[in-house]
């Protein structure tokens, strides 16, 4: 007889389908959705299932086993590109005769200063290698942010960066580059084709659930309304109508 009335697997999903967490807009709880694997970092995928043995010439099945890789909590504080750490074996003094030892291999962090053209603003953030040639594969830092998938990004910082963004394009007459109307229709015009939701749902864009449900809370908090003031809208409510109930006299001229 099993221990639970369901799996411990499903109970993330089943809590989305009840109290505060099912009143989140739809929009917020599609984000949630796994809908794609990141893309592949510290190992490449054969992509079949069948390749050919280079020594006997004979169809072999083949199968793409993804390394395991740890995202420390740092890791959601900068740009990583992907990259994680890695553990695994070696043998020492480079002897495959001697004891194994545990290690693991950690990516190389670089301190940089990057500008954001929408935000105005210059950030410095823990990157990788990796990150650097992405971000000038996709012409800009402020591109690399918008278009990166989450998947791909793995970042709280990236996706605090890109409600940020959106949020500055989409209310642009106001915080775009308020003193200089040039500059902002320059710079709206570059980045205007990610703009692809309203002000209204790019709020909610990076949030943790955490995040989301503490402002979901907020939306729905109402402050209390005094009682003294009910009675008092009450008995103004009964005074008018009784007032109109009663009969006026009218006096011929």
């Amino acid at each position: 007889m099993p221990l639970h009335k369901y799996p411990p697997k499903i109970w993330d999903a089943l809590k989305l389908k009840q109290g505060i967490y099912a009143r989140l807009p739809k929009h917020y709880l599609r984000s949630l959705e796994k809908t794609r694997e990141p893309t592949p970092v510290h190992w490449k995928p054969l992509g079949v299932k069948y390749r050919a043995n280079p020594k006997t010439g004979l169809k072999e099945r083949v199968q793409d086993v993804p390394i395991p890789i740890y995202f420390p909590p740092e890791s959601q504080d900068g740009l990583w590109g992907g990259e994680g750490w890695i553990s695994g074996f070696r043998y020492a003094n480079n002897d495959k005769l001697s004891t194994r030892l545990k290690c693991v291999w950690k990516p190389q962090l670089f301190d940089r200063e990057l500008y954001s053209e929408i935000l105005d603003h210059k950030f410095t953030i823990p990157v990788t290698a990796r990150t650097l040639d992405l971000i000038d594969a996709a012409y800009g830092f402020d591109f690399y942010i918008l278009k990166t998938p989450k998947e791909d990004l793995n970042s709280k910082l990236g996706m605090d960066l890109r409600r940020a963004m959106l949020l500055r394009l989409a209310n642009k007459e106001t915080q775009l580059y308020p003193d200089d109307l040039v500059k902002r229709e320059k710079v709206y015009a570059k980045y205007k084709q990610h703009l692809e939701i309203p002000a209204e749902e790019a709020e909610w864009v990076g949030l943790s659930l955490e995040e989301a449900v503490e402002k979901q809370r907020q939306l729905e908090h109402k402050e209390p309304e005094p009682l003294f003031k009910i009675y008092v809208d009450h008995l103004v409510k009964e005074l008018t109508i009784q007032k109109l109930s009663e009969p006026q006299l009218v006096e011929k001229k």
